[in-house]
């Protein structure tokens, strides 16, 4: 028997979503042995410090991951190399920034008690530098819609990374310090291949141009608002919940939660390869294909989750005695998870408005959405709370949140595009047709409804 090769997968769609999988898999491996491997303050301390990477890292991201998509993919070659110099030289700048903040802190620590802090100036300034050029990497291979590079990619770093922590569990060496140290190399591993087969694209940084920069920053702060936004937003609830309510109602929230990161699986594979998409479009003047890119995605997504809402219903005890064990099951967990993934099926619509708003040089608009989502969440979150003295409070305000966020973007798409509810429904349904009929019926595709 011949087994097929995974360059048969030339599916950008497919490969996008089983890199993302990866990612979550992944992730949830390396928290599942660490945890085994750690003790517990070790664990806290390890969740710390990766809580404030991860807000660095979306400083880095949100100020050029969308721009590095929107003004290299599709552009003249000249044009191109000099938007990925003027990323590097960016990217590159923010990082020393933050290395440099690390490194006048490190006079300090003869100081410092705190075993937190502590790791977190040995390790950080390191990490952000060994993560930079897989980091870049990704952003460009993202806008060429190479997503076979990006799961090669994933796989070494993250396969990687699980392989040392297992020897040093094996060995009996898995202190901190040593796992810390692994990332550290696995980071350099991934970037050093990025860098030797030239997918970073490295040499352009000596090709950027001034006027390239100027353009990266200026359209960069808007997205920069709405990622760093986004960010704080998604850990807004957990917060008022353990002030308001207490550790274990925290407990009740966050089984569910964890439980609808799934829905992002799907979510984020969508949005990466319709951005590239919709860019390449707009940098050659083409609004029919972006809004027929950005209805197909949102559409498409929107009516899978709808039979994924049903299925969660009846089976969200199960979902949550698997994650959580039966301390969790039979009351507000479940039922938290029932609601929130009905609220859902607008997620692909709502992520689908702001990445569109992004692409057509709408990026101030789309921080103004961010902004308007976060304070309808906080007030709703607060009084819903405060009166019903219960984490369902929670649930209404994810709604409310939500509708408020699809309302505002929607408004403000139909000023720009020939863009409707109606038309996005309609086209996803078609869409999800023509991919049935071709992949399991072997029919010709339907032709797509009039735009």
């Amino acid at each position: 028997m011949q087994f097929p090769k995974l360059s048969t997968l030339n599916n950008k769609h497919i490969l996008a979503l089983v890199g993302n999988i990866v990612i979550s898999v992944f992730s949830i491996l390396t928290v599942a042995l660490l945890a085994r491997i750690l003790s517990k303050d070790d664990m806290g301390t390890w969740f710390f410090f990766f809580y404030i990477y991860s807000l660095a890292d979306a400083i880095r991201t949100g100020l050029l991951t969308t721009a590095t998509v929107k003004f290299y993919a599709g552009a003249a070659p000249d044009r191109a190399v000099a938007v990925l110099g003027s990323v590097w030289y960016l990217a590159l700048g923010l990082t020393c920034i933050m290395a440099l903040l690390n490194l006048c802190a490190l006079p300090f620590m003869p100081m410092i008690n705190n075993s937190e802090v502590i790791i977190l100036i040995q390790w950080f300034g390191l990490t952000v530098l060994s993560s930079l050029p897989f980091n870049i990497t990704f952003w460009i291979l993202v806008a060429d819609e190479d997503y076979l590079k990006i799961l090669w990619l994933r796989l070494i770093n993250s396969g990687s990374t699980i392989l040392c922590y297992a020897i040093l569990a094996y060995m009996g060496k898995a202190t901190l310090f040593n796992v810390m140290f692994a990332n550290f190399a696995t980071n350099c591993l991934t970037s050093l291949i990025s860098m030797a087969f030239g997918y970073s694209k490295l040499i352009t940084l000596f090709k950027r141009t001034k006027e390239a920069t100027a353009e990266l920053l200026a359209f960069g702060k808007f997205s920069l608002s709405s990622t760093v936004s986004s960010n704080l937003l998604g850990s807004a609830n957990g917060f008022i919940v353990n002030a308001l309510l207490g550790p274990t109602a925290l407990a009740i929230f966050t089984i569910p939660n964890k439980l609808m990161e799934i829905v992002e699986i799907p979510l984020r594979s969508f949005v990466g390869t319709g951005m590239s998409a919709m860019a390449t479009a707009y940098n050659n003047n083409n609004m029919y294909h972006l809004t027929f890119v950005s209805k197909k995605y949102a559409g498409m997504l929107t009516l899978v989750f709808i039979p994924l809402a049903v299925i969660t219903f009846f089976g969200a005890d199960l979902a949550v005695w698997l994650l959580g064990g039966s301390k969790y099951t039979g009351g507000e967990a479940a039922n938290i998870l029932r609601v929130m993934m009905f609220i859902a099926i607008l997620y692909p619509i709502d992520r689908f408005n702001g990445v569109t708003l992004d692409i057509i040089n709408q990026p101030k608009i789309n921080v103004y959405k961010v902004i308007l989502m976060g304070t309808v969440n906080i007030i709703v979150a607060v009084v819903a709370i405060y009166f019903l003295k219960h984490v369902y409070g929670v649930v209404i305000a994810t709604f409310c949140t939500t509708v408020a966020g699809v309302i505002f973007g929607y408004h403000h798409l139909r000023k720009h595009l020939n863009y409707t509810i109606s038309d996005i429904l309609s086209l996803g349904y078609v869409e999800l047709k023509n991919f049935y009929n071709e992949k399991v019926l072997k029919k010709p595709p339907l032709n797509p409804p009039v735009q």
